[in-house]
């Protein structure tokens, strides 16, 4: 597999679109990014996973499959060695990938606190601090 296979499958998902990130290819659904090109000069694509995820795909295939160096591989981005995978992997990897964002998208987001109101004055937006 190479860096064309990769764009050809993340593109077929559905929903995933192409865009950028620092000067990466990347693939989203609902704007949020599941597989990045970021590493492609040295032969990885990189999978948004889950460190229970990472974790699996590393052990059943160690030689396809390594965590990104530092704080993200910390938190489930994982490398896949493109020319050591074969298809059916590929497919499989990113599926899971774009699968995991799906559920991501469709959890309410808690960090926003404009749509929580105050329990003093009613106003939106204005929640108790504690």
């Amino acid at each position: 597999m190479n860096a064309a296979d990769f764009r050809r499958i993340a593109l077929s998902l559905e929903g995933a679109e192409e865009g950028a990130h620092m000067g990466a290819q990347d693939f989203r659904v609902g704007g949020k990014i599941f597989a990045t090109l970021a590493s492609v000069r040295e032969g990885y694509g990189n999978l948004m996973l889950t460190v229970e995820q990472q974790s699996a795909f590393v052990a059943d295939q160690p030689d396809v499959f390594l965590p990104i160096p530092g704080g993200w591989g910390r938190m489930g981005a994982t490398h896949i060695r493109l020319a050591a995978a074969c298809e059916d992997l590929l497919i499989g990897a990113l599926r899971t990938a774009w699968k995991l964002r799906l559920e991501k998208n469709q959890k309410p987001d808690k960090t926003k606190s404009s749509s929580r109101t105050s329990q003093k004055t009613g106003k939106p937006g204005a929640a108790k601090r504690l």
